[in-house]
């Protein structure tokens, strides 16, 4: 080593012969460090050999490249799945930063930071929090971590699937109404969908005229898709259902009643015939 400045450092290579070091090449950090902090002058080191222009005599080097690049280290650490803890360092509209190591910063998108819908990061995480974070994937040749929330608590939709099916019927909660139907909140993470043929047993062209976002309504589940998370249900049907049960409750009730009536009546005809006295031909 045989100069240090604020761009980089000038090693030798042979005498008479010089390279750079840019300050960008001294080590793996996104953060940019002085020469003085990583080198000193005299110091032996070793370096790679990146560029070579003949014409203007220039060498360019690299001191970080000899070494393993840390996400290389931290995925042989870490494995998909595992559970880490990190600081909240940056957030964004597109998700939460987490330095998980040093000098290694991982993402949690927005998408896995809740089962719930949230419009921010911020309404669930804060900048400088040390928080639980499950590693999604590690992209060497991006140098991209993917991290998730979300997934500490497991995948609600796989449990939704294995505890629901076909013709039960919830309580839901309008969140959203499109021209072809209207999108329900099944419980918090969980949506599914009331196309315009269930609402109602009226053909209804406009949801929006007869809904409105926050409406809570009884609906059947009518088709279920583990695959692609799809929920279709049915006002409609559900509506249906309520009627028969009440006419059936109905039914059982009036029967329970002509039942008593029936058993009346046959004790009635047991009954001996009162005799008044009375012989044949007399008034």
């Amino acid at each position: 080593m045989v100069s240090l400045t604020d761009f980089g450092a000038f090693v030798e290579l042979e005498k008479g012969v010089e390279g750079l070091v840019h300050v960008s090449d001294l080590t793996w950090s996104k953060k940019m460090v002085h020469p003085k902090k990583v080198l000193q002058v005299g110091q032996e080191v070793t370096v790679q050999v990146l560029e070579i222009n003949p014409e203007n005599r220039r060498i360019s080097l690299g001191l970080k490249q000899v070494t393993p690049h840390p996400l290389e280290i931290f995925s042989q650490k870490h494995n998909p799945g595992s559970r880490i803890r990190g600081k909240v360092t940056s957030l964004t509209d597109f998700g939460a930063f987490v330095q998980v190591d040093k000098d290694i910063e991982g993402l949690v998108h927005i998408s896995d930071i809740s089962w719930e819908k949230i419009k921010h990061p911020s309404e669930k995480v804060k900048v400088g929090e040390e928080i639980e974070v499950v590693l999604l994937n590690v992209d060497l040749e991006k140098q991209k971590v993917s991290l998730g929330i979300k997934q500490l608590e497991g995948d609600i939709w796989e449990d939704f699937f294995k505890r629901q099916k076909v013709g039960d019927v919830l309580k839901v909660k309008i969140v959203r109404i499109a021209d072809f139907g209207v999108f329900v909140e099944i419980m918090p993470g969980i949506e599914g969908v009331v196309f315009n043929s269930e609402l109602d047993d009226n053909r209804i062209e406009n949801p929006a005229e007869v809904f409105k976002i926050g409406d809570e309504k009884m609906a059947k589940i009518i088709k279920l898709n583990p695959a692609a998370r799809k929920i279709s249900l049915s006002f409609r049907q559900a509506q249906m259902d309520q009627q028969k049960k009440e006419f059936q409750k109905y039914l059982e009730g009036q029967s329970d009643r002509l039942t008593l009536g029936d058993l009346l009546r046959e004790q009635l005809k047991n009954l001996p015939v009162k005799d008044n006295g009375k012989k044949e031909g007399e008034s």
